[in-house]
């Protein structure tokens, strides 16, 4: 299932399409076919305007974060064990290594959420999940990577435990119910972006854990601007968006969730 996400993500990246219908324009240019060459050109144009139209990737990723956008900083966690972080904030483990301080990458709320519930709920437990998520990674996991951010931040050692196995959502939950001392059915709170919520959610529940969703990480609101316009912002809220949708189906189909 892995190696089979990894295959799968290329269909998340909207320039792949961009390129490949550029491909077969190259194709029929090749056949002496310059109409149908052209109408491939244009077609590549058209979902590159449409890709860096912010408004269509925006909808789809408030589709997958409004459900569980109810739990805020002010909830009183009093009754909770304490905080599962999934993995995913850390920059990659060879830009780490050469540098002596934690980076974190555009997720990086789900590292510094943990930490501002952590000052006001000092008795929570943290179980960081996140292992190698690269298809040929071959450095630091990332679970190594998070505790140079939590010690760099004070948190004690003795408060996080980390689950260094995982490569996807489902070992996440699976592997980090192994850990040491841990209770599934504690109440627990699941700290993840909220477009990666629904399967997060779906896929510990059927895990067995007891987890109140946390989302953090939001990219989007209420209301939109139907002007913006980027293509950087835009391809990256498609692959969000695409990805998690890919997922969705894919963990329903496997049984995951």
């Amino acid at each position: 299932m892995f190696f089979l996400g990894k295959i799968l993500a290329l269909v998340t990246q909207p320039l792949v399409w961009v390129v490949l219908v550029l491909l077969a324009a190259c194709v029929a240019l090749l056949l002496r076919r310059p109409k149908g060459g052209l109408r491939l050109v244009v077609l590549a144009l058209g979902l590159m305007a449409l890709t860096a139209w912010q408004p269509p990737s925006d909808f789809l990723l408030h589709q997958l974060e409004a459900p569980y956008a109810e739990m805020t900083p002010g909830t009183d966690l009093a009754g909770y064990t304490g905080v599962i972080v999934l993995g995913g904030a850390m920059e990659y483990g060879h830009i780490q290594r050469d540098h002596q301080q934690p980076l974190l990458n555009a997720a990086a709320e789900r590292m510094t959420a943990t930490v501002a519930l952590l000052r006001t709920n000092a008795k929570l437990r943290v179980l960081f999940t996140g292992g190698e998520g690269r298809l040929l990674g071959a450095d630091q996991t990332e679970a190594e990577r998070a505790k140079l951010f939590f010690d760099s931040m004070g948190v004690p050692a003795g408060q996080v435990q980390y689950e260094d196995q995982s490569r996807n959502t489902y070992d996440n939950a699976v592997f980090t119910a192994k850990l040491p001392g841990v209770n599934t059915k504690g109440r627990w709170l699941l700290v993840t972006s909220a477009s990666h919520m629904p399967r997060s959610m779906a896929t510990f529940v059927k895990a067995g854990w007891n987890v109140t969703a946390y989302p953090v990480d939001f990219r989007t609101g209420q209301r939109g601007d139907w002007l913006d316009f980027s293509f950087t912002e835009g391809v990256t809220r498609w692959e969000i968006a695409l990805h998690e949708l890919v997922g969705l189906l894919a963990y329903r189909l496997t049984g995951r969730l």
